[in-house]
């Protein structure tokens, strides 16, 4: 009989979309008032993959991914996803629309996880009305797309930052006890910010 454990603590990332850039920095400033500080950010990345987003925030729009200092436990997905979608609210223009999507998750050794509001059939229901994105799995050393990996997350750039992250991620499990690793203390510092280390 298997007998349940805690899981390791999982690196926290959140990819920020909009075609206002003046935007990142201050959406940057809430998160980490939420979710401590920022060790990674990516240059800002085209994103040419669809048009869906183009009639709600515009055309031009741009890509950065972000990670964060501070490990988490898998099961605060559901938490951080209603307080990004907060942080959209805040942002959002006069007539409710949004100006930047953003979009959290967790890269684990295995998997890249998205927390999603849309229940599909690889999505299983977490709880409070978010679902889990199984969008990449590790594998021959790498990150690799699934057959529903959307295209953008599935291409060879975003791929290499995913793997340059989990690299990271996996050094501060190397150097935490086992104790620590067990049990992450929830984030606290807001001492961090939206640049490169």
């Amino acid at each position: 009989m298997s007998k349940p454990f805690l899981p390791q603590p999982v690196k926290l990332i959140v990819s920020l979309l909009t075609a206002e850039r003046a935007l990142v920095e201050p959406v940057c400033g809430g998160l980490v008032e939420r979710f401590g500080a920022v060790d990674f950010t990516s240059e800002p990345l085209p994103f040419q993959y669809t048009r869906y987003y183009e009639p709600e925030m515009g055309a031009g729009l741009i890509r950065h991914l972000v990670s964060f200092q501070e490990l988490i436990s898998p099961d605060l997905l559901p938490s951080i996803k209603r307080a990004t979608n907060s942080i959209e609210d805040t942002f959002a223009d006069d007539c409710g629309r949004r100006r930047i999507n953003i979009d959290p998750g967790y890269v684990a050794l295995s998997h890249v996880i998205l927390a999603t509001c849309k229940g599909f059939a690889h999505r299983p229901y977490l709880r409070d009305g978010v679902y889990a994105d199984l969008t990449l799995i590790f594998r021959a050393q790498t990150f690799r797309a699934l057959e529903w990996t959307f295209p953008d997350y599935g291409s060879a750039e975003m791929i290499q930052l995913l793997n340059t992250i989990r690299d990271g991620y996996l050094k501060q499990l190397r150097s935490t006890s086992p104790h620590t690793a067990q049990s992450p203390s929830p984030p606290d510092s807001a001492d961090g910010d939206c640049r490169k280390p």
